[in-house]
């Protein structure tokens, strides 16, 4: 009885090391964190992407104006 209770167990314990699900959940949790992170970086803060774009559209912007005003 001890010893079938043993090997199930040491089966049990094999089986369980084997499995590398959680693993790779965690290792795509990281992922979408780092990914996140570089986003918020990206679009916030005062001269971030976010100042460059707005300034590019007004350049433009002022670009079509005043070639629309020379015609």
């Amino acid at each position: 009885m001890l010893t079938k209770l043993f090997v199930n167990t040491r089966l049990a314990l094999e089986s369980f090391a084997k499995d590398d699900r959680g693993v790779t959940a965690i290792e795509y949790a990281i992922i979408g964190v780092a990914i996140s992170a570089i986003v918020l970086a990206v679009f916030q803060g005062d001269g971030g992407l976010q100042s460059a774009l707005e300034g590019a559209i007004s350049a433009i912007t002022s670009n079509i104006t005043a070639a629309a005003a020379n015609e």
